[in-house]
Order: C-alpha cells, then sequence, then structure tokens
C-alpha cells in the first residue's frame, strides 16, 4: 500500500461512524457538496444503469451502491477503509463489497463501468489507477469519476471592507502535489491530503493509458441548494468546485 493509502485508510477508519452519521443523519435536506453539487452532476453522467455491471471505487459507506443497486444496476464496490466497507455491508448485506486498494482492484470479473466519487484525488499515482481500471472493464467499458476541479487549487481568500472575498491566482496551478482540505469532525479538525492535478495531466493520462474522452462537466449546485445553503450556492455557482470525467476504454 502507498503512503497516500495508508493517510486515507487512518483518517477514514477514525471518522467513518461520524462521516455516515453526517452525510445521513445530520443534514435531513442533504450536504450541500454531494447531494446538491457532486452527486447530481455523477447520476447524469451515468444516466440510466437498470442491468449494468457497475464496480463502486472508492465506495466509502455504501451510499452511491446502495441508491444505484435501487436503480437497477448489478453493483460491487471496495474502499480501502475496513470501517466504511463495515458500514456499507450493514446497510447493503446483499452486494459484494470489499477492503481493497485502488493500485490493486481486489476483483478479476470484468464490468461495463467503473465509478469513482471523489476518490482518486486521495491516490498520487493516475497511471496506475488508470491500468487498474482498464483492467477490470469490458472493452468499450465506461470510467466515470469526480475529483477536484484543477481550478480550485489556485483558489485564496482575501479580506475586502471585513468581507471574504474570493479570487484566483495567488496559489501555483502547475505544482502537480498533495494540498490539504480541512475537515471539522467531532473529533476534532483533520487535514485530509488531497493531491491536486492539472487539466494537462488529467487528459494527457487518459490518452496515454488508452482510454477517449466522452464527456465532462464543471460540477454545478442545484438551484434548490440556494434554499438551504445561499452562501456555498453563490459561491460555487461561480467557481466550479468539481470536476466530472466520462472516459471509455478503446
Amino acid at each position: 500500500m502507498k503512503s497516500d493509502e495508508k493517510d486515507s485508510e487512518k483518517f477514514y477508519d477514525m471518522v467513518a461512524r461520524d462521516y455516515h452519521q453526517n452525510r445521513t443523519k445530520n443534514n435531513p435536506h442533504g450536504w450541500f457538496f454531494n447531494e446538491y453539487l457532486e452527486m447530481p452532476a455523477m447520476l447524469g453522467m451515468l444516466g440510466n444503469v437498470n442491468g449494468k455491471k457497475i464496480l463502486d471505487f472508492g465506495c466509502g459507506s455504501g451510499i452511491y451502491a446502495s441508491l444505484l443497486n435501487k436503480k437497477g444496476a448489478q453493483i460491487s464496490g471496495f474502499d480501502i477503509s475496513k470501517e466504511m466497507i463495515k458500514i456499507a455491508k450493514e446497510k447493503n448485506p446483499q452486494l459484494d463489497l470489499r477492503v481493497g486498494s485502488g493500485y490493486h482492484i481486489p476483483f478479476r470479473q470484468k464490468f461495463d463501468i467503473v465509478f469513482a466519487s471523489l476518490a482518486i484525488g486521495y491516490m498520487s499515482d493516475w497511471n496506475l489507477v488508470f491500468k487498474q481500471v482498464g483492467k477490470v472493464l469490458d472493452k468499450n467499458g465506461l470510467f466515470i469519476f469526480s475529483t477536484d476541479n484543477p481550478i480550485i487549487a489556485c483558489k485564496s481568500r482575501i479580506k475586502i471592507n471585513n468581507k471574504d472575498v474570493i479570487y484566483l491566482g495567488e496559489k501555483d496551478y502547475f505544482k502537480i502535489n498533495a494540498k490539504h482540505n480541512s475537515w471539522q469532525m467531532p473529533q476534532g479538525i483533520f487535514q485530509v491530503p488531497w493531491n491536486h492535478k492539472t487539466y494537462e495531466y488529467i487528459i494527457k493520462t487518459i490518452v496515454n493509458s488508452g482510454f477517449e474522452l466522452v464527456d465532462y462537466v464543471d460540477a454545478k449546485p442545484l438551484k434548490s441548494a440556494k434554499k438551504y445553503f445561499p452562501e456555498y450556492y453563490e459561491e460555487y455557482s461561480k467557481i466550479p468546485r468539481f470536476s466530472i470525467w466520462k472516459v471509455r476504454k478503446k
């Protein structure tokens, strides 16, 4: 296991129960970054999944797996965190959900779609990730994944007249490395590693790994988010927080 996965494993094992509770119970209208921003864009990319064999890469506590199973997909999944998988299996005992690494996918059968929601950003070596995904996809199979929008790495805040103002340009877009997102959890504030990639890096990785780009979306929030999360809605209606990619194995 690479060090980047060890960091993710340690963090999610520690916060698994609180994370799932926050996503499913503490926010009755859903959490902005997931239900109102990333999930609608990802589900739009998937389209009709009835009868499709789908591998949920980095399935976490099984939220997507449960949803896609109800939509008629044949779902399998894996995650680096044993505590996350424990919750996922409690909620979805009928599904084949395993502890495993994105650098060594723990499945050998072929899938129509590999689906990775905000998972591969924790990993530094995307060439190896795409190689692993290619092994478990049928010919012409789809890899649909979301990650931080590369432009977000340049976002900074300054105070003008005692008001936070967001601007782009101070940080180094071209520096491909791990950055840290601050997560407020009941146990405290955690600095969670996340690997920034440029558009150039992502597109060249797709092409050089034997895939072709099918579709792309800069995720925008649902209009209904404005009622519950007005500040987030205002900010992320102007600056894209996530990128959604659909690529096909040649």
